[in-house]
């Protein structure tokens, strides 16, 4: 088995969302399963996705990711019409959707895609429970990462 082959089973991710931890507060991580076509699954495994403008919608008890862009491969089958950015069910338990359901419509919170990535042989993507951040959050947040760094610099020289 070559290295390249571990790694597609093993828990590689195929991309990430660095715009979340930017613009939420992340409270909660859960892990969802995604309803593909077998040319996304190529596309995906050849590093052809995005999630940075994608958004998680739940509508009539079920959840939805929309936006996310998938790539298809020049080398697709042509009998085939690829969407690349074509709405995506997600798979949750009933239990995690109803606690999903509750926090986004009685306390405001959002859901948003945060890495997908690929678990025993499955795409899986996390999603977090986030609520908005504030121009002033951001800021504070930045301030806080620099003098942290800081810090660590002085510490390490002194």
């Amino acid at each position: 088995m070559s290295k390249k082959q571990k790694n597609q089973g093993g828990g590689s991710t195929i991309a990430l969302n660095k715009k979340a931890k930017h613009d939420y507060f992340i409270e909660d991580r859960l892990e969802a399963g995604l309803v593909l076509e077998g040319w996304e699954v190529k596309s995906m495994r050849a590093g052809r996705a995005q999630l940075s403008e994608s958004y998680v919608l739940i509508k009539r008890g079920e959840a939805w990711l929309f936006g996310a862009h998938i790539s298809p491969l020049t080398t697709a089958s042509t009998h085939i019409n690829p969407d690349p950015s074509r709405t995506r069910k997600l798979l949750l338990h009933g239990a995690e959707l109803s606690k999903l359901i509750g926090l986004v419509e009685r306390r405001g919170y959002t859901v948003v895609p945060l890495a997908l990535y690929w678990k025993r042989g499955r795409a899986k993507l996390e999603i977090g429970l986030a609520k908005g951040k504030k121009a002033h959050d951001k800021r504070a947040v930045e301030k806080e990462r620099d003098w942290q760094r800081e810090k660590a610099r002085v510490l390490k020289t002194g």
